[in-house]
């Protein structure tokens, strides 16, 4: 089947090579010239473990063409997807790509006399493909739905795990105008063994929402945990949450291994989500619920919990240095999580921007990230010569390369090492007994 993606970002691109790597003919269809041709080369725009990989290997069996020609595409295409940005502005989903996919589309439709089926697969608000994608197509197409198809297909993907969650959905949900809608889609995913479930066009929008909040809120729950903690005084989260897991509602027992499942991972304390998706879903969700007459209790105080929660790294270090005025300050990790180089709300940033207002000397390292706009820092090409002399190391992001750290490196590197570990991974006995100042979220 012929495909067009319209979006070279995160989710289209990772969407149209697992597409085409499904044996799909994929146009992916962006604005950008010059990343339109990086994508041609074979390099992605961004890091993703395993992407540059199948890009290549779809890219020389012909089943994938990135350009900047959507009309052309859309007329050759049986499906077109939209997989713009739906970032928030004041706290509101901004839907200005939406609607212009959707007018570009409409007005490529009225050329052509084949049915197709447009389906969204950007994070959207519940009704914005029936109230808002529906009448841009309709208008500039001059065709009422039904001449052409309509479904909602939400992505699922984990940033440093995009390729497997594409290639290998653990779910596909659609939602669907009506049946052909549907059917048609469906031919997308025939040879993909997983369940599917088919809704209505806003089930399947709210299902998006509904699957980030749920996973934000076990974050915040779990930093809010921490938090009671630190405050109890000779307690540690960590030990706790060890516990809790232990609970076989969690790691159930199957004959005689116990199963971890990865939600676990979230029932965890540490020093904040970010990513492009948790934050600006959750402010998104809360803003489209007030909109509605509901107050989003729960979701408004997971948004908050996470707003703050940086700040306890900042806090954990003052109460060993209060001034930090020249100080040097190392920190390891930038992306908000380990396997990507995206900052998009990273936890890193605001705690850089307090350290800076403290007048601190601020380097950083980090695998994936070589630079940050904007943010007066200094840039270590390795772990060594990031914690060298430093009189504090915060641990922002959990990268394998980090958790190898032994505390010998620190004490040989450091006269007096301070570290503040904000993902809880090291040993806690292990750096205290070889005499690291150790200070962890969630630990008293």
């Amino acid at each position: 089947m012929k495909i067009t993606i319209i979006g070279t970002g995160y989710v289209g691109l990772v969407t149209g090579v697992s597409l085409a790597a499904l044996g799909h003919k994929v146009y992916v269809v962006g604005r950008d010239k010059s990343k339109i041709d990086k994508i041609n080369a074979g390099n992605s725009p961004f890091y993703e473990p395993g992407l540059d990989i199948l890009l290549k290997k779809v890219l020389s069996k012909k089943l994938l063409q990135a350009t900047v020609d959507l009309e052309k595409s859309v007329i050759t295409s049986k499906v077109v997807i939209i997989a713009v940005g739906t970032p928030t502005a004041d706290n509101k989903i901004d839907l200005s790509q939406i609607i212009k996919s959707s007018e570009q589309i409409g007005s490529a439709i009225k050329k052509s006399k084949d049915y197709k089926v447009v389906a969204v697969k950007s994070t959207v608000v519940p009704t914005t493909t029936e109230k808002v994608v529906k009448p841009q197509i309709e208008k500039l197409s001059g065709k009422k739905i039904g001449k052409f198809g309509l479904c909602m297909n939400p992505e699922f993907l984990r940033e440093g795990q995009a390729v497997e969650d594409a290639t290998k959905p653990d779910r596909v949900v659609i939602g669907a105008y009506d049946k052909k809608s549907a059917e048609v889609f469906l031919k997308i995913y025939q040879k993909v063994k997983t369940p599917k479930l088919i809704t209505n066009l806003r089930t399947a929008e709210m299902t998006k929402y509904a699957s980030n909040a749920l996973f934000a809120t076990l974050i915040s729950y779990s930093n809010e945990i921490a938090r009671i903690c630190e405050g109890i005084g000779d307690v540690d989260a960590k030990e706790i949450w060890d516990g809790v897991h232990l609970d076989k509602r969690l790691t159930p027992i199957v004959g005689r291994k116990r199963i971890r499942p990865a939600v676990n991972s979230f029932i965890f304390s540490g020093c904040g989500y970010g990513g492009s998706c948790f934050p600006k879903d959750t402010k998104a969700l809360a803003h489209f619920a007030q909109g509605i007459g509901v107050e989003p209790q729960i979701i408004k105080n997971v948004i908050e919990v996470n707003r703050t929660q940086p700040e306890r790294m900042v806090k954990l270090l003052k109460s060993v240095i209060k001034n930090l005025k020249n100080k040097k300050i190392a920190i390891l990790g930038l992306s908000f999580k380990p396997e990507t180089d995206d900052l998009r709300e990273s936890p890193s940033i605001p705690v850089i921007k307090m350290l800076l207002k403290e007048n601190a000397n601020v380097i950083a390292h980090d695998p994936a990230v070589k630079e940050i706009k904007g943010l007066n820092i200094n840039f270590a090409k390795t772990i060594k010569d990031a914690i060298n002399n430093a009189d504090a190391i915060l641990l922002m992001t959990a990268w394998n390369e980090y958790k190898k750290i032994k505390p010998e490196l620190f004490k040989k590197m450091t006269t007096k090492p301070l570290l503040i570990d904000g993902r809880r991974i090291f040993d806690k006995k292990e750096f205290t007994d070889a005499g690291v100042i150790y200070k962890g979220i969630g630990l008293s």
